[in-house]
């Protein structure tokens, strides 16, 4: 069962994922652009359309080879993330609670890199109304959770690695 889970189950949810993030993207191209946003919970949450050109919170977008070179480096983490997963983690240790943070790095990588790649800028939507933060995507968010739970199941969890 738990070869079933990673050769079938586990890149069905992480890719599940990525399209979830690439249709919320392309609907935001589609309905936001132009537009000067919508607020979706009223001092909480908004969406307006951003193109992002930079990496992380638009860094270097000026920048010529910045697009290429945070691609290449992309590319490397994830696929360093994928061994460190496979041939570094204790067969013992790979339960859901490490699966789950792995899995939402991973989509939220790709799901960038493919706008990155294709378009040449990455599609941001989501909006705190709270405070000035910059425009993030639903990538960002399985990032950012997944760093949080990895670092969480690393201290707490995972006795050996």
């Amino acid at each position: 069962m738990n070869k079933l889970i990673n050769i079938l189950i586990l890149p069905v949810i992480a890719w599940g994922l990525v399209a979830l993030d690439i249709l919320l993207k392309s609907w935001a191209e589609n309905n936001l652009m132009g537009e000067p946003g919508r607020v979706i919970v009223p001092g909480l949450l908004g969406l307006v359309y951003h193109e992002n050109s930079g990496v992380a919170f638009g860094l270097f977008a000026d920048a010529a080879w910045g697009q290429w070179a945070f691609s290449g480096l992309k590319i490397l983490l994830l696929a360093g993330l994928a061994w460190y997963y496979y041939a570094r983690v204790p067969k013992v240790e790979r339960q859901w609670w490490l699966r789950v943070p792995i899995i939402l790095i991973v989509a939220g990588g790709v799901g960038n890199l493919i706008d990155r790649i294709s378009l040449g800028h990455v599609r941001d939507m989501l909006r705190f109304e709270f405070m000035n933060f910059p425009i993030f995507n639903l990538a960002d968010v399985y990032v950012v959770v997944g760093c949080f739970l990895l670092a969480f199941v690393t201290l707490f969890i995972v006795k050996e690695m």
